[in-house]
């Protein structure tokens, strides 16, 4: 009796270490993710990698047309005072080396549009800050969820320390608070055919 329990406890060990180092192997694997990635909240996208600063990058690819998609994200310093648990976020979306949508997307609820647009579009006026720049903009409202950027202020925000977007809420006015820089300005380039430009004060 006591060669079998003896034999046995060999294996117990060997078990408990093994379980152990799957632990230690899943634990760097969420740390490794916590600290140079992001796991993506669309099904067909690949999770998340540092495109530089605090700005993150996803790809994917369409299964119908195989167009190549790439989609650049930073979050806000802030959040709104209605979801603490969502800060605003910058999306660039690009297809096949091309910019295709660039939207702020305030984590919370949009008031109704406040003007029209060009075409008579739904907007809501926005101010924004980009470093020592700062003026108004209508962008496009969609749906109440997110706002339509207009390409020059895109173009702003990829070379700027600071960029701030101001905005009216259902709280009231709030602020979304960005840090762009450390964008990695030639991927931007490759994927989105896009180049920094610093807006005119004029």
């Amino acid at each position: 009796m006591n060669e079998m329990h003896s034999s046995g406890r060999p294996n117990r060990t060997a078990a408990a270490v093994k379980a152990l180092l799957a632990c230690v192997t899943l634990l760097c694997a969420a740390f490794a993710i916590a600290q140079g990635g992001a796991m993506s909240p669309y099904q067909d996208e690949k999770d998340g990698v540092s495109a530089g600063g605090k700005w993150m990058q996803f790809q994917s690819e369409d299964k119908m047309t195989a167009a190549h998609k790439v989609r650049f994200e930073l979050v806000a310093n802030n959040y709104f005072r209605e979801d603490p648990n969502y800060p605003p976020r910058v999306d660039l979306f690009c297809e096949n080396g091309k910019l295709k949508l660039a939207d702020f997307n305030p984590g919370v609820r949009l008031p109704p549009p406040n003007r029209p647009g060009f075409w008579g579009q739904p907007q809501l006026e926005v101010e924004v800050r980009i470093d020592d720049y700062h003026g108004y903009h209508g962008w496009n409202w969609e749906r109440g969820h997110f706002l339509s950027m207009d390409k020059g202020t895109v173009r702003g925000l990829l070379g700027a320390q600071t960029f701030n977007v101001a905005l009216p809420t259902r709280s009231g006015r709030q602020i979304a608070e960005f840090s762009p820089a450390g964008l990695n300005l030639d991927e931007v380039r490759k994927s989105c055919d896009l180049t920094p430009k610093k807006p005119s004060k004029d």
